[in-house]
């Protein structure tokens, strides 16, 4: 059956554990009323659809050796099918690329979120599978890891300060591949307690400049 002038705008909210949810207190995913991709919904309202993809530990590009199944290019193209048409996809990953065992620059992050924007650009072979507009969001810096329980992934001479670098990385890389482009830091910070996850507080801010981003897309 073909979309009727009533669809609601299709929004993929594509992830890591910042976008699934991942409380830094006590572990578990944050609630409907809390987590930012379900107040971006409420935001939106009824004339959106915004669907939430994120896993914790994705990368950008990279396996994962000790976690496995984490690659987000690898996982782009089926988690568009899924819930295509994707009329606007979020892309925000990069944070698990700064652990210690990738060993990645900003700069080289960027790299591989250049061939992940590059596959999110394209259209696919589906009927419905045309190309998104794309919205890339640029994590949060890391926090301080002396005093988090996260100091044998991550390290604050390599992660904490690869992770400063990193917006201004990605919105080069906006500009370079014609998407739009928000600094998630501009409006929230990392929690303290583990120096990587949001808290629950501030996620209805980011909820609604993001949606601002989006309605611009529209």
């Amino acid at each position: 059956m073909a979309r009727t002038v009533k669809d609601p705008i299709s929004v993929l909210c594509f992830g890591d554990s910042l976008t699934w949810g991942f409380n830094p207190q006590d572990k578990s995913r944050y609630g409907h009323d809390i987590r930012w991709t379900r107040l971006l919904q409420k935001d939106l309202g009824d004339g959106f659809y915004v669907v939430e993809d994120g896993v914790n530990g994705r990368t950008t590009v990279f396996e994962d050796p000790v976690r496995g199944d984490k690659n987000g290019l690898a996982h782009l193209g089926t988690a568009r099918k899924t819930h295509m048409p994707v009329d606007i996809l979020i892309v925000m990953l990069g944070t698990n690329d700064l652990q210690d065992r990738f060993a990645m620059s900003a700069g080289a992050i960027g790299r591989a979120m250049g061939r992940l924007l590059f596959a999110a650009t394209q259209p696919t072979d589906d009927v419905e599978g045309r190309a998104p507009k794309v919205l890339l969001m640029a994590p949060p810096p890391l926090g301080d890891f002396d005093v988090t329980d996260y100091t044998d992934i991550y390290s604050n001479a390599h992660g904490g300060a690869q992770s400063r670098l990193l917006a201004g990385v990605y919105a080069r890389l906006a500009e370079e591949y014609g998407v739009a482009f928000f600094d998630t830091g501009t409006v929230i910070s990392v929690s303290p307690v583990d120096g990587i996850h949001f808290e629950a507080e501030p996620q209805a801010a980011l909820a609604a400049a993001i949606a601002e981003k989006v309605r611009a897309l529209t």
